[in-house]
């Protein structure tokens, strides 16, 4: 969704963003647990949630565990020859294994995040990128190390005690992989497309008895897999600038820079990564100012070598959500 055109009916006020931050605590928390944390009622909870989700600006997905999703990742960085960046980043998003892309400032280059297997990999970089013609040259980073990522943003509209209320209790890291069948797959699977399905949708979409989905989405939650994403336009909670910043950071240093980031509230993406730099970190603000301030007054004192900042000009496809896009002008 482009975030200087923004549909002016899909404006969200103070309530409807307070929302959209109670989902980012737990996508899957029941209008009345969320009416009791915010003080108003049910009925409006449920009103207000379904005109977001049916103007298609709000959507809520399971997200996999971030060690699991985020590390041997690929951030590709592809450079494209002018008027035809659209038709590379709309290819790249078709992907079932893309799940992020973005369009960025300049119309030169999209940004990409790749989840997938060494022979589907070497087919895209060797093979289908520049065959195309379109492509002038291609940048990859493997994720090494992940300190935060978009599962973990909050947009910070909440108190501490009211997201305190709203919060799942924390889940260790099973030291094993759990076993998962074929009826918890199909599960997982379905709130990766929405994770506001209630009981009852999800047992007839799996055919399995409610009170059986009822008890294995109690044991998957026990297992912290029920992680969830917000899709929503930052533009829409006042965050009008969305940034990539490339940083080249001393090796005994880059741990303590990371964390430090990740623990930022205008970050949602902090990655130890291969490549010409070894450290991205993502974040909003609301203007050019505020990227600026962070840039001298939050970075600056980190000791990064070097910073290339990139700017997004408009999100394609968020957390395997594909983003409406304004119309064309003609």
């Amino acid at each position: 969704m482009d975030l200087a055109t923004t549909d002016p009916d899909s404006v969200l006020d103070a309530l409807d963003r307070r929302l959209v931050c109670a989902l980012q605590v737990d996508g899957r928390a029941e209008p009345g647990r969320i009416a009791e944390v915010l003080g108003v009622s049910a009925r409006t909870v449920t009103r207000r949630l379904a005109r977001m989700r049916q103007a298609g600006v709000l959507r809520v997905v399971r997200m996999p565990d971030v060690e699991d999703a985020a590390v041997g990742a690929l951030l590709l960085r592809v450079r494209v020859l002018s008027g035809r960046v659209d038709a590379i980043a709309q290819a790249l998003a078709e992907r079932p294994d893309v799940p992020f892309v973005d369009v960025m400032l300049g119309g030169h280059e999209v940004g990409a995040v790749m989840l997938t297997d060494a022979g589907a990999r070497d087919r895209l970089l060797y093979g289908q990128l520049p065959a195309t013609g379109a492509v002038t040259e291609t940048t990859t980073h493997a994720v090494l190390h992940a300190f935060a990522d978009a599962g973990q943003w909050r947009a910070g509209r909440l108190t501490e005690e009211e997201a305190a209320a709203l919060a799942r209790p924390a889940v260790p890291r099973p030291a094993v992989p759990p076993v998962l069948d074929t009826l918890d797959r199909a599960l997982l699977d379905r709130l990766g497309e929405d994770a506001r399905q209630s009981h009852a949708v999800l047992a007839a979409a799996v055919g399995a008895p409610e009170s059986t989905v009822r008890r294995r989405l109690q044991r998957l939650d026990g297992l912290g897999l029920l992680r969830t994403h917000v899709t929503v336009d930052p533009g829409l909670l006042g965050m009008a600038v969305d940034a990539n910043l490339w940083l080249d950071v001393p090796p005994g240093r880059l741990a303590e820079v990371g964390a430090a980031l990740a623990r930022h509230p205008q970050v949602h993406g902090v990655f130890a990564t291969s490549g010409p730099t070894n450290l991205l970190a993502t974040l909003f603000c609301a203007d050019h100012g505020e990227l600026y301030r962070f840039l001298t007054d939050t970075l600056g004192p980190l000791g990064a070598a070097r910073v290339e900042t990139t700017i997004t000009a408009r999100a394609v496809k968020r957390a395997g959500v594909l983003l409406r896009q304004p119309p064309r002008r003609p």
